[in-house]
């Protein structure tokens, strides 16, 4: 240890963040100053990961919560050698790596995108659960430790009562955060905000809290040394630090702990830049420069942490050989391969509710895939994950040997968490609860959207079939909130969500293989509480039929020049099958009837295979459950979808179905309706 040398790193970080923010007139600069101490002593002594090889799976992994000082972490990053200078000048600009907020780039040492506050540190309780889980497996290999860094926002965000209370319950030793608690907020200081007891808060929860000096690199260690010696509990260590640590005015006064030093350039405040950057040993002429001591002292740390990966390297090489099907295993469970599944085995019952038909799925998964992590936000009996639940056990304290994390009543947490435990790798994160609370997961979602998660969500309950529990719990935008994901783009170019509606029980077991084999995206899965009655098979079985639904979209019912085409998903599918049997018996019509699972799927197959499905110029007509915007794209501008645009009411489905015309008959005289509209002459 040589205090001169990491006082002069920490200053070095210092002025590197404070020169980002500078030279793009845009960034926090005031917390990454008051981190830099914690952040300097935790990647050069704690820390272990392989310069040379970044994705090494065996890594400790860092999870930012505060993303607004992604300068600090670029500027950690930069002595480290992940970054270059140039990097670091074009911060928040077009086209660089350097982003306003950090976005996942592995290879560079960012774990998880982050911005949204509390998400970060949620994910990084999701990574200690995989790596539990994955340590239960193998010989306690992954005994790595996920670190955690939060400010007061993450801490006031709500999400972070789910977190901690979970990591808590859960005794995840492996996980260890630091609390950069400087009293300040973006917009006002934290005492006109709160004047909870944050230690005591988590020390309810089961973590250890130790609190600290977070600018005494003494105390710093010693809160590391007890938090990886913990056997027992998460720790939470409460720094103590000052916003804009190292500032001064152009007198050389000092000016820290100020709330303007948090979202504004330096040059901006009361405080000089340019003094700011004599008093942290910085050339004002060059301040993107790495002190040539520090320079050194990097140099140095990297060949120690190399030579340490190397030695453990060495001893998982050794395990390796004296355990190559368990090896085998993991590299398996890393690169994402699937065993071996035979998904037209699964047995459904006939004319069940898709989530019933989900169960099935998920107590076949349970027995053939052995690295899946199923959740439930204390639905597990009504989401039906009871199914996977049946044939594993719960996670608990001490014996992650089971696969089901009983979540409770956190969807946004358990969502956050999914995400982490994707980040971490080597496991498949399933998470559950009624559709109409995916509106409490939309900040999860929307992130595991932007940062490719291949996380499964099991959204059940999906239509106001949900009946007598009224409008607070029966879905009528969700689906198409949830199908705008379907239209967005993420970074790799692919529709950033893959959203699968199903028809009936066995084209749910084939949208659970779809959701299984898409390794890119999320998937929603979006299943009835309601039985539905099975769809009639036109080739050699039913579950050959629904597997055309990789495409997104195919004909469950066809004739050569239909007159119409129907078009739905899920349970309304079966709705227009017998609407078309109770027309066909008045007129002399040709009707197709279309199953689009996935419109966003459906719409990146060829032009020929989509008009095959629904002509151009034919007529079509929509039937949802939802609001009509889920399917008037694809019914085109001379279609007809009947649909909702009201919320719903309390009372038995079959009534609502009544009421709000969703029964079979209805349907056929919305449909004449819709034809005599368009001079469609028949013989009666």
């Amino acid at each position: 240890m040589n205090n001169k040398i990491d006082q002069l790193a920490a200053d070095n970080i210092r002025a590197l963040a404070i020169s980002m923010v500078e030279k793009a007139n845009s960034g926090h600069p005031g917390g990454s100053m008051g981190g830099a101490d914690f952040m300097h002593i935790l990647y050069t002594e704690y820390l272990k990961y392989d310069p040379t090889d970044m994705n090494w799976i065996f890594r400790d992994r860092f999870f930012m919560d505060a993303g607004h000082l992604s300068a600090l972490m670029y500027a950690q990053y930069y002595l480290l050698g992940n970054y270059e200078k140039t990097d670091l000048q074009n911060f928040r600009q077009w086209g660089s790596v350097t982003p306003g907020h950090p976005e996942i780039d592995v290879k560079r040492g960012i774990e998880n995108t982050s911005g949204p506050l509390g998400q970060g540190h949620a994910m990084g309780v999701g990574a200690a659960i995989a790596a539990k889980f994955l340590s239960a497996r193998f010989d306690n290999l992954f005994d790595h430790k996920i670190y955690g860094f939060i400010t007061d926002g993450g801490v006031q965000e709500e999400i972070s009562q789910g977190a901690g209370r979970i990591a808590g319950h859960l005794g995840l030793n492996n996980f260890i955060m630091f609390y950069d608690s400087n009293d300040v907020q973006l917009s006002s200081m934290t005492d006109e905000v709160t004047t909870e007891n944050t230690a005591m808060k988590y020390e309810s929860w089961g973590w250890k809290v130790i609190t600290i000096d977070g600018h005494s690199h003494t105390h710093i260690r010693s809160a590391l040394n007890a938090a990886n010696a913990e056997l027992e509990r998460p720790t939470l260590i409460i720094g103590r630090t000052i916003m804009g640590k190292g500032c001064v005015t152009a007198d050389g006064a000092m000016y820290e702990g100020q709330c303007e030093l948090h979202g504004k350039p330096i040059g901006g405040t009361k405080a000089c830049f340019k003094s700011t950057l004599l008093n942290l040993g910085a050339n004002p002429e060059d301040s993107f420069s790495i002190y040539d001591d520090v320079a050194a002292h990097y140099a140095t740390v990297l060949t120690k942490k190399a030579e340490e990966a190397a030695n453990r390297k060495a001893n998982f090489s050794n395990w390796e050989a004296k355990n190559t099907a368990l090896a085998q295993k993991i590299n398996q469970f890393f690169a994402g391969d699937l065993p071996d599944l035979d998904f037209s085995s699964i047995i459904q019952k006939a004319n069940a509710a898709t989530r019933d038909a989900s169960a099935a799925v998920l107590g076949y998964l349970a027995e053939n895939v052995e690295n899946m992590i199923v959740s439930s936000a204390d639905l597990s009996n009504s989401d039906k994950t009871d199914g996977f639940l049946k044939k594993s056990s719960v996670l608990k304290k001490d014996d992650f040997s089971g696969g089901f994390l009983q979540a409770g009543v956190a969807e946004l947490t358990m969502a956050a968490i999914a995400n982490g435990i994707a980040l971490h790798g080597g496991v498949i994160p399933v998470v559950a609860t009624f559709f109409v609370f995916s509106d409490y997961m939309k900040p999860a979602i929307r992130l595991a959207a932007i940062q490719e998660l291949p996380v499964k969500y099991v959204w059940t309950h999906d239509s106001f079939r949900v009946g007598e529990d009224g409008p607070t719990h029966q879905p009528i935008e969700q689906e198409a909130q949830i199908r705008l994901l379907e239209k967005i783009k993420n970074h790799s170019g692919d529709k950033s969500l893959l959203a699968l509606r199903p028809a009936d029980a066995v084209e749910t077991s084939v949208a659970w293989q779809m959701a299984l084999e898409n390794k890119k995206t999320p998937t929603g899965l979006i299943f009835s509480r309601q039985d539905i009655k099975d769809l009639p098979t036109s080739g050699g079985s039913r579950f050959e039929d629904a597997l055309q639904s990789k495409k997104g979209g195919y004909l469950v019912k066809s004739v050569q020049n239909p007159d119409i085409t129907l078009i739905a998903n899920g349970s309304e599918v079966a709705t227009l099958i017998e609407a078309a049997s109770e027309i066909e018996k008045t007129m002399q019509i040709k009707i197709n009837v279309a199953s689009i699972i996935s419109e966003g799927l459906f719409r990146s197959q060829s032009k020929e295979y989509q008009q095959s499905v629904i002509p151009k110029d034919g007529l079509v007509f929509g039937l949802t459950a939802g609001l009509p915007v889920n399917l008037e794209s694809l019914a085109g501008n001379n279609g007809r979808v009947f649909g909702l645009d009201h919320f719903g009411y309390s009372a038995p489905a079959s009534v609502l179905d009544e009421k709000f015309g969703f029964t079979s008959k209805n349907a056929s005289e919305e449909i004449i309706k819709y034809l005599k509209e368009n001079n469609f002459k028949s013989q009666l």
